[in-house]
């Protein structure tokens, strides 16, 4: 969008948000200034507690009960938000600006159906009643990719998983057409197969009604297909401001490039990736310098002791930062120094960080039937009975995992993907016992695990421990970090007692990047990114020997992923560690993985080295996946393939091959056979009939 053709619909001046939290006031968004046209789409970026979602909080004047906007304006269309009354800032959220926010699964009302609560916009903002409003609730289920959207409809959040949740979140936000349309993390529970289908949703409404959008994510690929121009928040501030043909080109403050030296890609595989030391300054204290120096290669004397001006460069690109501005006499020569580095790291580029093929990688030969597995696992199968009618009958089986093998060997990691409700998680809660399998076997070290006792399993659980997605819910509020280290070291005998296990949590706190005092806190007191830590520590406590990482990273700034990352590749190797992990973002396989499987409908449809699978795949649902991934360089040319339709359901999957209503490719015998195994390259296999028949099996 052209600056001459720029009409611009919301205006933000000095925007100043303060929570007052005890005795400490939190500066939360500290002199905020920037505008978005009509029709455009404005990217902020920035890491967890920079005053990102704030920003979007005091626009919409939803600031929690300690939150309070201290000065600025916020203009939309001329009328100055701030100033409005409450009753009438109620007729201007959902109509003139909605909001998607980042967690559906507290912003949706559990008492409510689905319907009930988008039908609550329409409304009151529509004049659509009745049938044509429940008709119009249908449509906007299907256009953010439900599946049986008049079942939905009458259905509460707890039935959905945390994607479909979001679709929910998407569709009420969208229902009354809004001016601006600001969005908190919008696709960060989607797999990436929706998250296409929804940012394509997006663009479309976007093109037809010329609504603004405000992007809030730590997602560049996202951020690369979807922005017009681009902000990055540091500490309350903006510290850079470009369009996105410019920032991706050219990043200029030193926090914009270490995001990008921090993604995980090809050249990074065998070697860490690069992070940013320490965290976000506290915003409780008044900054007499730049805000990042703390954490900044190239700060120096006159970084920490004067605010640096906001510097126009080429473009309409503006940054905070003395590399740019005019030199003083005291320090020029070391502001010179730091110039040429930043700019000879400039000159690099980061297209490097865009979602690449693998490649100039020694790969490991797969050890698919090989006998130094750790872990084997054979036609795997885990069915959920349905139950209807008064006497609770069984009618019927949700197939959730159907027949899945793999192998995993030590030292190494495979990384399950595929799309939400494929079964990635049940097959992993199959594997540790957590659900009982229905059929199959699973090996460790040579036992069946599911022929032992619960006393005997128990104690093999020492061996193999799950770091769950979410570390919050996934540790007890109620206890302190050393609590939760010690309890499953007690559960399962191990570190001794007394001081010598605090002595155990400390190392291993130690081992994870944590102080010893922080055995101490308790969950809230921590980032995500350090309870994710916690969360491995945990999984270290009992010495196991595979641990299954379920998205691990997936709701993590790009900065702490990546810490997160290194410190994953360093305990394998130092501990030889075998990790399944399973996850939907590509690049991080790139990085972390040796072997990929990817699955579809509680079926694996192909395996392989992670070379071959990412560079050369076979399967169409495998090529549909890879297409989908958002990547940096737009002029990057790949093919892309949007899937038609959703994931159909595992408690009726279709005849023959069940990627079969979804597939480009299918053939008749596709319609009536679930192919067999076909193998390919060294260690690399697919069940798809473009290949050959292998030996079909039935559907």
């Amino acid at each position: 969008m052209s600056a001459a053709s720029r009409r611009e619909l919301l205006q933000v001046a000095d925007l100043r948000t303060r929570l007052h939290t005890g005795d400490a006031v939190v500066r939360a968004v500290d002199g905020l200034t920037f505008s978005i046209g009509r029709g455009e789409t404005f990217a902020l970026l920035g890491e967890s507690g920079c005053g990102k979602s704030m920003t979007a909080l005091s626009v919409m004047r939803l600031l929690p009960e300690a939150g309070q906007v201290a000065g600025g304006t916020v203009r939309l269309d001329g009328t100055d938000l701030l100033a409005l009354p409450e009753v009438a800032m109620r007729g201007v959220r959902g109509r003139r600006v909605a909001m998607i926010f980042q967690e559906p699964g507290t912003s949706l009302n559990p008492v409510l159906t689905v319907g009930e609560q988008i039908m609550e916009v329409l409304d009151r903002h529509t004049p659509l009643r009745g049938d044509a409003a429940r008709r119009r609730v249908i449509e906007l289920l299907e256009q953010v990719g439900i599946p049986d959207p008049v079942r939905r409809v009458g259905e509460y959040p707890f039935h959905l998983s945390g994607g479909m949740k979001q679709r929910v979140m998407i569709a009420t936000a969208l229902a009354g057409e809004p001016d601006l349309l600001i969005a908190d993390e919008p696709t960060t529970a989607l797999d990436v197969t929706i998250q296409a289908q929804v940012l394509e949703l997006i663009r479309s409404l976007q093109a037809r009604t010329g609504m603004a959008i405000l992007l809030i994510t730590h997602d560049l690929g996202v951020v690369s297909e979807m922005a017009h121009r681009v902000a990055v928040m540091y500490a309350g501030e903006i510290v850079e401001t470009a369009s996105r043909e410019r920032f991706f080109s050219s990043p200029a403050h030193p926090y914009s490039r270490k995001l990008f030296d921090s993604l995980p890609r090809q050249g990074k595989r065998g070697a860490n990736l690069a992070v940013i030391r320490g965290a976000v300054p506290p915003l409780t204290r008044e900054f007499g310098g730049c805000r990042f120096a703390d954490r900044c290669d190239f700060a120096w004397d006159l970084c920490r002791g004067t605010v640096p001006p906001a510097v126009a460069l080429e473009d309409g690109q503006t940054v905070r930062c003395h590399l740019y501005s005019e030199p003083r006499a005291e320090s020029g020569g070391r502001r010179d120094q730091s110039r040429d580095e930043g700019e000879a790291r400039r000159a690099e580029g980061p297209a490097s960080g865009q979602r690449s093929a693998v490649s100039g990688q020694a790969s490991a030969p797969s050890l698919a039937g090989s006998e130094a597995q750790l872990l084997k696992v054979a036609e795997l199968k885990v069915h959920f009975p349905i139950h209807r009618g008064l006497f609770k009958r069984v009618v019927g089986q949700v197939m959730a995992v159907d027949g899945v093998s793999l192998g995993l060997a030590p030292g190494r990691t495979l990384a399950l993907v595929g799309e939400s409700g494929c079964g990635k998680t049940t097959v992993a809660k199959g594997i540790l016992r957590l659900i009982p399998p229905t059929a199959g076997s699973v090996r460790f070290a040579g036992v069946d695990l599911a022929g032992l006792a619960p006393a005997e399993l128990r104690v093999r659980r020492a061996e193999f421990q799950i770091i769950f997605q979410d570390p919050y819910a996934s540790l007890n509020p109620r206890m302190r970090v050393v609590e939760i280290i010690e309890e499953g070291m007690t559960a399962l005998g191990v570190g001794g007692s007394g001081t010598g296990r605090w002595q155990e949590v400390d190392r291993l706190l130690g081992q994870v990047g944590l102080p010893p005092e922080a055995k101490f806190r308790y969950p809230h007191e921590f980032s995500g990114g350090q309870r994710q830590r916690i969360a491995i520590a945990r999984a270290l406590a009992v010495n196991p020997k595979l641990l299954i990482c379920d998205e691990p990273t997936s709701a993590l700034d790009v900065s702490v992923q990546a810490q997160i990352l290194n410190l994953l590749k360093e305990l394998q190797e130092r501990l030889g560690l075998a990790f399944l992990f399973i996850t939907h973002n590509i690049s991080v396989v790139e990085y972390l993985a040796h072997e990929v499987a990817v699955m579809y409908l509680g079926r694996i449809v192909e395996h392989g080295p992670v070379e071959e699978v990412l560079n050369r795949p076979k399967h169409p649902y495998t090529r549909a996946l890879l297409s989908a991934v958002p990547v940096i360089d737009r002029e990057t040319k790949r093919e892309v393939i949007r899937l038609q339709g959703d994931l159909p359901s595992p408690a009726n999957p279709p005849a023959g091959c069940h990627f079969h209503p979804r597939c480009p490719q299918a053939m008749t015998e596709c319609r009536e056979h679930y192919p067999g195994v076909t193998q390919l390259a060294p260690g690399q296999e697919v069940r798809c009939f473009l290949y050959g028949s292998g030996e079909t099996t039935a559907s």
